[in-house]
């Protein structure tokens, strides 16, 4: 039998109550038994309930619930592979010319980055992998792999995708716009991504009998967007979530030519086009959400669906500001992600809540804007919500796992920091990842002092840095030109896009 831990700090965030006020214990702690939180107490309740514990924390420290990541997909960003930020229908064609990089070693240089900024649980959504079955549940291992060998909470999907790979139609009638000389190439591109929906199906219930009842890695269902499925697919996704009662994230609506394809394709709303095959509910998590209308919202509202909200994806690639306010009046539970990459160009969810703190301050005095703790509960509770962890993490509750983030707190607030304000308002706005001391998951230290317990950082990363440091394969540079080859005929599809609705 494992031994029972007591980890206590000056302050303790324990969660959120119904008003979404914290809810605060000062010098107190938990008792932490398998990973499990026991009891909440002070410390001299817990030493009395587990005399035998081993000790951790102390009066410099304050703790938090772990924070959830609920949008991810890469781990070495696309800057730093070779694509600019463009706006995101022509990124799509930008990223065809980046390198190959190792799945664990990818995904491992992001979860360091996530961790360190106190990160417990990730949502990775597995956007593509070529070639066969095999090779797409080799690919997903690999990432599954890496979460396992670093300790990280992760609720993967692979996502389910049917057509439209390039642009906003069928790939056939993209191939045939493009000069015939580039036909060849784009349509072989296309093809290592194609696999038949049943096929697509049959991986996700391989991943699920492989990982289903995992303690730290779950799979959800990741019906990719509206434009990127046939109605066949739409009503797949419907079919996997009734026979699994798993959570779907889905992108939808991030700029305003999804929005245009809607349209063009609907006649409507891409929300009421999903609400018509049954998928909206409260284990639908809308990705982005950025173009969304008010009679959008009102739906989502009525059917208790989850909003992830990437502010910095937005930003960069020029996707918009959403309407998080509106969201937040009408009370839809909104998460946080960081997606591809954020502001500067890392994982840093500190940095994210900032962002997301200060760009939602409308102009006016009585104007609405999110508070710290909204922004605080978006990165817990809200983003626990999304993944198949929900009701086990996001607070630090007794029964839940002890999945938390150690803050040194005078790291925080050094040199000066007025006790006027909450403990929320000083750790949003003032924590960076150089504070954070350690970061437990299940009762597991994954990171403490600087330091990961499972993985040699540097190692990772030198051997990234060899691995990239070789010629660009021939695979590699056939892609870069067909990148740059396709580049203007992408551009030239959207043009008047959005006017032709």
């Amino acid at each position: 039998m494992s031994q029972d831990t007591i980890l206590w700090g000056a302050t303790l965030l324990e969660g959120f109550d119904a008003a979404g006020e914290p809810i605060l214990h000062e010098n107190a702690g938990l008792l932490i038994r398998d990973g499990i939180i026991v009891q909440i107490g002070m410390i001299a309740e817990l030493e009395a309930a587990s005399p035998q514990a081993r000790i951790e924390g102390g009066p410099g420290f304050a703790i938090t619930p772990g924070f959830v990541n609920a949008h991810h997909h890469v781990g070495l960003t696309p800057l730093q592979l070779g694509s600019p930020d463009h706006p995101l229908e022509l990124w799509f064609a930008s990223r065809l010319a980046l390198r190959d990089v190792d799945l664990e070693l990818d995904t491992l240089y992001s979860a360091f980055e996530m961790i360190e900024s106190g990160v417990t649980t990730v949502q990775h959504l597995h956007s593509r992998a070529p070639g066969s079955p095999d090779a797409v549940l080799a690919a997903a291992d690999k990432v599954i792999g890496a979460y396992r060998r670093i300790g990280m909470r992760a609720s993967y999907s692979m996502a389910l995708r049917d057509q439209n790979r390039l642009v906003y139609e069928a790939d056939q009638d993209f191939v045939a716009r493009v000069p015939a000389e580039l036909r060849p190439a784009l349509a072989a591109y296309f093809a290592r991504f194609t696999l038949p929906l049943a096929e697509q199906v049959a991986i996700f219930d391989e991943l699920l009998r492989r990982h289903g009842g995992g303690e730290r890695i779950r799979i959800q269902i990741a019906p990719a967007n509206l434009h990127w499925l046939s109605d066949q697919a739409l009503e797949t996704a419907a079919d996997l979530a009734g026979r699994t009662a798993l959570p779907v994230h889905m992108h939808v609506l991030e700029t305003p030519y999804q929005r245009a394809y809607a349209q063009k394709r609907t006649g409507g709303s891409a929300l009421a086009c999903l609400d018509r095959f049954g998928l909206l509910g409260p284990h639908f998590t809308i990705g982005h959400g950025v173009w969304m209308s008010e009679d959008d919202i009102a739906l989502a509202g009525d059917r208790g669906v989850c909003i992830c909200h990437n502010c910095s994806s937005n930003f960069r690639l020029k996707s918009g500001l959403a309407p998080v306010n509106r969201f937040l009046a009408r009370e839809i539970p909104v998460a946080l992600g960081i997606d591809e990459a954020g502001i500067n160009d890392d994982r840093d969810m500190l940095q994210e809540m900032r962002l997301a703190l200060r760009v939602h301050r409308e102009p006016g005095i009585d104007a609405p804007c999110p508070s710290p703790a909204r922004v605080l509960r978006m990165a817990t509770e809200h983003g626990a919500r999304t993944t198949p962890f929900a009701g086990r993490i996001g607070r630090l509750s007794p029964g839940m796992a002890a999945d938390c983030v150690v803050f040194d707190w005078k790291a925080v607030t050094w040199p000066y920091q007025d006790d006027a304000l909450g403990f929320v308002d000083v750790l949003v706005q003032r924590a960076k990842t150089k504070s954070v001391h350690a970061v437990m998951v299940a009762g597991d230290w994954i990171y403490r002092e600087g330091r990961f317990t499972h993985v040699d950082r540097d190692e990772v990363m030198t051997e990234i840095a060899k691995r990239l440091s070789q010629p660009r394969s021939t695979a590699e540079l056939e892609r870069i030109t067909l990148s740059a080859d396709v580049m203007s005929h992408v551009r030239q599809f959207y043009d008047g896009y959005i006017d032709k609705i």
